[in-house]
């Protein structure tokens, strides 16, 4: 009988025990998780940071508008006026909006070689594919920076989301890139 008791007893100390570490263990994934989160936010921020500092490093190619490029009303090439505001004061190369007979080199390194990849396979692909084409490491962080690139590349006209997540080059931007 107190054999009974004692092996009760430990049985129940030992599914009491179970539960606990199990309790331990879920703080610790969701806590996981929440550094995980964190960890690719700040990498996708760093990356950011370092396109944007690599891009300002490189010249300015200004888009050629007409616009801007004549002398103002004090006789001054509108080039060299003191920037205005809402204007970056480091000189960010931005991704001008696609324009018949514009070339791809308006556009910074990063997102030219984006289009080459789209060239090369002459369909579409999705942000993972092209990280894996460009030769990165294919991990959330490197997919979902280049994934704000093809949407900026979509919104600017030199590519098309036909369904959602499946970038392609629009037809004008392949013909030019080819011809």
């Amino acid at each position: 009988m107190v054999e009974a008791i004692a092996m009760g007893s430990l049985l129940e100390e030992l599914a009491r025990r179970e539960a606990a570490a199990r309790e331990r263990v879920e703080r610790l994934r969701e806590r996981l998780a929440a550094e995980e989160e964190t960890l690719s936010r700040l990498v996708v921020t760093r990356q950011t940071v370092e396109e944007i500092l690599d891009e300002a490093a490189s010249p300015v190619q200004r888009p050629e508008t007409g616009a801007g490029d004549g002398p103002d009303d004090h006789g001054t090439m509108s080039r060299d006026r003191p920037m205005g505001p809402g204007t970056s004061p480091i000189g960010v190369v931005t991704v001008p909006r696609w324009r018949p007979g514009m070339n791809n080199s308006v556009l910074p390194q990063a997102y030219q070689d984006v289009l080459e990849v789209l060239a090369d396979t002459g369909g579409g692909m999705r942000a993972g594919k092209i990280v894996a084409a460009l030769g990165m490491p294919v991990e959330a962080a490197k997919i979902e920076g280049l994934r704000s690139k093809l949407k900026r590349l979509v919104e600017r006209g030199w590519l098309s989301e036909e369904s959602p997540g499946v970038f392609t080059m629009i037809e004008q931007v392949r013909a030019r890139l080819s011809g």
